[in-house]
Formats: C-alpha cells, structure tokens, sequence
C-alpha cells in the first residue's frame, strides 16, 4: 500500500515549477558563450536539483510523487555526470536509492545489502507493470544505468538489463545491439516535467557508443594485459603480445594504438629507429593522433635532437586544442562519457590540452628556449585560468605540477627571457591567490613539520615568489627592493623545519622531491642571491656572512663554496680561504652519492643564475695560489 502525501493539494505543483526552472537554467548555461557563466548557472542548477532531491526524499515514498521525483533524480545525475565528465559513485548510490524508493512504495523493499542493483531492477520493473505512470520516468534512469555499465564495462549486466525492458529472454553480452535497437521507451507525456535528456535520447547515445565500441570489443582483454605488461616493464613479453595482434585483422583505430604502443616498447629496449617506424605509421592513421605525438616527443627526448622534439610537443598541443576547442560540452550524457579512460600509465594516454601545454613550456624552458618558454607558459595560464578559479592541488593525473608551480615556473620563464616586469606581474597574482593564507602562515608551518595533507608546500611556494621576485628586481637594476625580497624570502623559510623522513613522501605536487632537500637548496639559493646583491653594492662583509650560512644550509653546494672563497679572497683573508679550500677539496675526493631526488623546475633556473660562469677558472686559480710558496 502507498503511502499519503502529507503536503497540501499545491505542493506538488510547487516542486514541479522548480524543477522545470532549473531545467530551463540548465539549458541557459548550454546556450552561454561566457565559461565562467555557464559553469556559475550549471553549478547552481545542479545545486537547486539536490536540493529539490534533498526535500522529496525526505517524504515517506508515495505513488503520486513518484513520477516527479524520478525525473528530479534523472536530471540531478544527468547535470553531475556531465558537469563532472564522467560517471562517479554518487551517480550509481542516486540510481539505487531512487529504485528502493519505487520499492518502499509498495512496501516491498527488503534487508538493502542483500539485493544488488540487477535484482533491484528486476523488482521495479516487475512493479511498473502495476503502476504505468512511472514508466517514462524508469525508463529514462534505466537509460542513465545504462550509460554507467557501458562505461565501467559491465555488458553482461547491460544485457540483463535490456533484456528485462524488451521482455525477451536472451540476456549475452554478443545480443547487445539488438537490444539497444528493440528497447523502445514510452513517450512522455505532453504534461509530464520537463527532464534534461529522455529516455529515447539516452538510447541513442547508448546505440552510438556501442556502435563505436564495437570495433575493438574482440581486443580490450588482449591489449589490457599487453599494456600492463608494457608499464610494469616486462618488454619482451608486451612486444611478442603486440606483435601477434598487429598481424591479426584488427581495426584500424586498435592498429593505431599498437602501433603506439609498439613505439613506446621499442624505445625503452633501446631501439630507436624501429620504434620510429611504428610512431610514423601510427600517425598516418588520421586520428587519435595525441599518443603517437606524445611518444614521438619522448623518442627524439631520448637521441637528443630538440627541435623534433619541440616540434612534436608543439603538434600535439595543436592536436588537442582542435578536439577540445570546437565545442563547449553538452550538459547531457555524451558519447564521449561512454568510452573507457585510459590508465594514466599507459602508453595511449597524452593528457590535456594544459597538461600538453606544459610539458612544451618546461622543456622549452629547460633547453634554453627562454622566449617561447615565456610565451608558452603565459599562453598556458590564460588556459588554466579561463572560467575557473585554480585549486591548490595537484592534478590527478599525469602527476605534474600544481598551479602554484605552474605561477612559478611562468615567473623564472619570463626572468629567464628577460621579461622581468612581466614576472613581477605573475608573482604578485600568484600572491594575491595565497594572501588569504598568509594569517594562517604559522599554522601551515606546523603542518609542514607534521606532514599533513593541508596544504603543505603553500608556504615554500610564497617564499620561492618572494625569491623569484627578488630575482626580477635585479634584473631591473633595483637592489633595495631585490635585497628586501630575498630578506622576507628568508624570514619566512627560516620559520620552517625539514620534515622528518619517517613521516611519509611528499605530495605529488612537489615531482618527487623531498620537501627538506628544497627547502634547504631555497635557504641557499635566497643567501646567495642576497649575498651577491651585497656584493654588488660593496658589503663584502655582510656578503661573507650571508656566503657562510649557504654553506652551512648545503655543505655540498659548489656555487655557495665558490662564492665563499671569492669573498675571503676579496677580504684578503687567505687563511681562512686556503682552509676552506683544503676541505673543499677533500670533498671532491669522496665518492659522491647518487641524487634520488629532483628539485622542482623554477628552483633549477633560479639555481643557474647564481651559479658563477667561471668556477673552474675560478678553483684553478685558488689551487695555483694555495700551492705557491707564500712570502716570508
């Protein structure tokens, strides 16, 4: 037996009105040319639906309803799947929770962990048959259960599912058109709430997708196994495996990943040439044409040639800013939200456009090109900013910089390129970002002492903006504002205590690097860095001492060493330098340890504009002079 509705005759009425609001506000934002407009009105409708959710599923469930409260479920997943781009588990708990509420009408809903979501629908559908009205509403959620077991691969789930709308018997995964073809949802009606997408348009984005996976549905077992092979390092074994489905009569969109695939396993067996073969021929293929790009970049990385390299780097951004940039998303279940994700491992995944983007700008950056590494990096910021405030986390996947490094390394890019005003520009942005972190900044250090997963690196990221701007201060010629960067750079990283190694790895954000090993090389580089700007002004005294306490920081840093001993040698204090020098020598001469850690991009670059040009002229010279027989 239903239950009652408890409201009064106009309740109904009201939720109704709300729901077709929020579905026209929904339609507006796809209308929007504005990003930042369409995501504020998206989000608020999608926030309106939960809401709406929130307040009939507060009610015990009732007949009356129910057709209602369905189609706010279908549009409320429908608006986050798309919002999100991708089917999550709160989608599958809201598909779950809306057929146990059909259920509790019928006063039929058993213990929930003994019935999964097929004998759910089994039930439902068994009841619709009883109730009619709410069968334009089922079938549309039957569509949305649909798109998310063809995404996670769940066919033979699908197929049952189907198979229960058509009413026939056969329920194998191979049957899975046909069924798609026969299922034939019940029109709405003309007075029915307005929904985002019906159940026939779910149906024929369900046909197309599985039309377009039909195609390599012989072959996802086969190559899943290669590709693990490939990432876990097991080369000759992934090689024979994509050997024998190349020769095999496979599609061309599967050719082409094998052949992708087939380049990236060549390269890491150190066979350059072949490998290239295969990246040719994948490319010719007309599509898909990020991956073969992405490993044609990492080949030419590996036999040195540059340009080919950039070059590569450069086409795949282009190739990815055609697919991304011809159409803004519909906010409705796409084709697109069909497909499975590649693994982030694997060789057949290039990214994003801004993750692209970055990749050219750093190597740029790193190979010299400072005057496209600044473009690059500037173009990338518009792209990263454009309708959306950044977080201050690290992408989920590839792992990479977060946006606060991405600031910094634009900052170092444009310094390097001798765009020092511009650089100042993007620190003080990056400033204003962090300024409503900067009351809290004692807390934050705590945190980083502790290791927790508050944002931990935010305070090595203000100092190194202080560092970078001190930077562009001397590029500018203004050594009072460069020497009080560098000083409020130290006062904040002298706040700081390395982290204790038991406490766990650092976060992603910092690409591997130990958070201790670049606080302590930005303690060198901000002592050196305002050492030398003592130096410039004539204050080799306080240069000494700013030289002596980088040394301390880094026993092991040459450039900090070098900078010492020049200054003693200024001061004509030679016995102090000819002592200094005997121990740097003796270090020299120790087996050196291997480096398991790197430091993040913009303290690289900031590191070689303090390295002295000349440090070997400059040991020569010490090494002459401390052996020469010194007057009496």
């Amino acid at each position: 037996m239903s239950h009652q509705m408890p409201q009064g005759p106009n309740c109904l009425d009201l939720w109704r009105e709300k729901n077709d609001q929020l579905v026209r506000q929904a339609k507006v934002a796809q209308d929007s040319s504005l990003s930042l407009r369409r995501q504020q009105l998206a989000q608020d409708a999608l926030e309106g639906l939960r809401e709406l959710l929130h307040s009939l599923q507060g009610l015990p469930a009732a007949v009356p309803a129910l057709p209602l409260e369905l189609t706010v479920t279908c549009n409320f997943i429908i608006l986050k799947t798309s919002v999100a781009q991708g089917f999550t588990e709160d989608q599958a708990q809201a598909i779950q929770r809306g057929l146990e509420r059909v259920l509790e009408t019928q006063e039929q809903l058993g213990p929930r962990l003994e019935r999964g979501l097929g004998e759910l629908w089994d039930s439902v559908l068994h009841v619709s048959s009883l109730l009619p009205e709410l069968l334009p509403a089922l079938h549309c959620l039957a569509g949305l259960q649909a798109a998310l077991w063809l995404s996670t691969d769940h066919l033979r789930y699908l197929a049952l599912l189907l198979q229960s709308l058509n009413g026939s018997q056969s329920g194998s995964s191979e049957d899975l058109l046909l069924h798609l073809k026969t299922w034939s949802p019940p029109a709405e009606e003309s007075d029915a709430p307005l929904i985002l997408q019906d159940a026939q348009g779910l149906r024929d984005v369900l046909l197309t997708g599985f039309s377009g996976l039909i195609p390599s549905l012989s072959y996802p077992i086969q190559l899943h196994g290669t590709y693990l092979e490939l990432i876990i390092g097991n080369l000759p074994k992934a090689l024979s495996s994509l050997h024998e489905v190349a020769s095999g009569l496979c599609p061309r969109p599967v050719l082409v990943q094998v052949y992708t695939a087939l380049g990236t396993c060549l390269r890491k067996m150190g066979n350059p040439q072949r490998a290239l073969v295969y990246l040719v021929e994948a490319l010719k293929g007309g599509s898909a044409l990020g991956p073969p790009l992405l490993e044609a970049s990492r080949l030419y990385q590996q036999l040195g040639d540059t340009a080919a390299e950039l070059e590569s780097l450069e086409l795949l951004v282009e190739a990815l800013s055609v697919t991304q940039s011809s159409e803004a998303p519909q906010l409705l279940i796409e084709v697109e939200l069909l497909l499975p994700q590649s693994d982030p491992a694997s060789p057949l995944h290039c990214g994003t456009q801004s993750q692209a983007k970055h990749l050219l700008a750093s190597r740029c950056l790193q190979t010299g090109r400072a005057e496209d590494a600044a473009e690059h990096y500037l173009d990338l910021l518009a792209l990263l900013l454009d309708g959306s405030e950044p977080r201050f986390s690290p992408p989920p996947s590839p792992p990479g910089p977060c946006m606060p490094e991405v600031f910094l390394e634009a900052a170092a890019a444009l310094i390097q390129a001798g765009r020092a005003q511009d650089a100042l520009t993007v620190c003080e942005e990056l400033l204003s970002r962090t300024s409503s972190l900067l009351p809290k900044m004692s807390q934050l250090w705590k945190d980083a002492r502790k290791g927790t997963k508050d944002l931990p690196h935010c305070p090595l990221w203000v100092s190194a903006t202080h560092l970078l701007q001190g930077q562009a201060w001397v590029q500018l010629g203004s050594q009072k504002e460069a020497v009080s960067e560098f000083s409020w750079c130290l006062e904040l990283l002298f706040r700081a205590t390395p982290k204790d190694k038991e406490q766990g790895a650092p976060s992603n954000c910092e690409q591997g690097c130990k958070s201790d090993v670049t606080l302590q090389q930005l303690r060198a580089a901000a002592l050196i860095s305002r050492g030398l700007e003592w130096v410039a002004r004539g204050q080799d005294t306080k240069a000494l001492q700013d030289f002596l306490l980088s040394v301390q920081m880094c026993p092991g840093n040459r450039d900090a060493s070098i900078h010492l001993l020049q200054t003693l040698r200024r001061l004509d204090r030679r016995d102090e330098a000819t002592a200094f020098w005997w121990r740097l020598e003796a270090q020299t001469k120790l087996p050196q340890k291997d480096a398991t850690w790197s430091l993040p991009l913009y303290l690289e670059t900031c590191l070689s504009w303090i390295r002295p040009s000349d440090h070997e002229t400059c040991l020569e010279e010490f090494r002459t002079s401390v052996l020469e027989p010194r007057d009496l």
